[in-house]
């Protein structure tokens, strides 16, 4: 099997650029401080693992759960490029990261892996439509092959930025960041719109419609 390259740098800018690792370290510092390093490692591996199992159960049962509640691929692609063009405004703008922050603070507890680690801010709204989105455009084995292996590859960095997260934020600063989340934020904004694009083209509209 010949594995699409392009596709397959899609899916895994596109899993990237939503999850964010990056932005997402600072916070599991702010939700593991005092904890030892070994229970820090299992926090990490136990969000990261629990992501993955949603994300993984999207991706299998997404598509048919549009179907039977009677909505196209195609109105969900448009739907879903709207709601990442609206992250990637709000990275772009750093509203994204003040919620994620308000978010941690107000639902903090003694172990955060669950919840709000891997449910909201690792396996949210948009990286949840991103995969359902990446499944519905190259349907098949090849195509779910290609974008379960760039999630679990994005899944990997998330896991290594959360290991070694105060190192990177001691690195990169603050201003670092901001700079590195709003150059992210104008890649995600291009991709949502590639999304929206190919939703209208299936419905007569735009380019490639046919």
């Amino acid at each position: 099997m010949t594995i699409d390259t392009a596709f397959l740098i899609t899916s895994f800018v596109t899993m990237l650029v939503v999850i964010d690792p990056i932005g997402l370290a600072p916070l599991f510092v702010a939700l593991t401080q005092g904890m030892t390093p070994a229970l820090r490692r299992r926090i990490a591996l136990r969000a990261t693992g629990t992501a993955i199992l949603i994300l993984l159960a999207f991706a299998a049962f997404g598509e048919a759960l549009l179907s039977f509640i009677g909505i196209s691929m195609a109105a969900f692609r448009v739907a879903g490029g709207v709601l990442l063009f609206l992250t990637a405004l709000d990275m772009l703008f750093e509203r994204r990261t003040k919620r994620r922050e308000n978010q941690s603070e107000e639902e903090e507890s003694d172990d955060p892996s669950v919840f709000p680690l891997a449910i909201p801010l690792i396996a949210g709204p948009g990286s949840i439509a991103s995969v359902i989105l990446l499944m519905g455009q190259r349907p098949g084995v090849e195509g779910t092959v290609i974008v379960l292996g760039a999630t679990a590859c994005v899944m990997l960095i998330v896991m290594a930025f959360f290991l070694a997260s105060g190192l990177i934020e001691r690195a990169l600063g603050k201003t670092g960041i901001t700079v590195v989340t709003r150059l992210l934020g104008m890649l995600l904004a291009a991709l949502s719109v590639q999304f929206v694009l190919d939703g209208l083209s299936a419905f007569g509209f735009g380019p490639g419609a046919g």
